[in-house]
């Protein structure tokens, strides 16, 4: 992992951690509330599952990048 995935994933975790805990202690544990926690959640996890998704694809690329270059050093 890059320093600058391994910060998202630092910030997302502790995110979620907190919303977790806000809502655990919170005295106004309503529906709703659980609602907006959960939907927010929901949208940060689609997020950076798209954002690693991408990286899955750069990082590919770039092997096969190197898989070539090495390939032509051997011919």
């Amino acid at each position: 992992m890059t320093k600058e995935t391994k910060i998202i994933v630092g910030v997302l975790a502790g995110a979620a951690l907190g919303a977790t805990i806000a809502l655990a202690l919170s005295s106004d544990s309503t529906d709703d509330l659980k609602g907006k926690v959960s939907d927010w959640l929901s949208d940060i996890l689609d997020s950076s599952k798209d954002k690693l998704a991408g990286l899955a694809d750069k990082a590919s690329g770039v092997a096969d990048k190197v898989k070539d270059k090495i390939a032509d050093i051997k011919a």
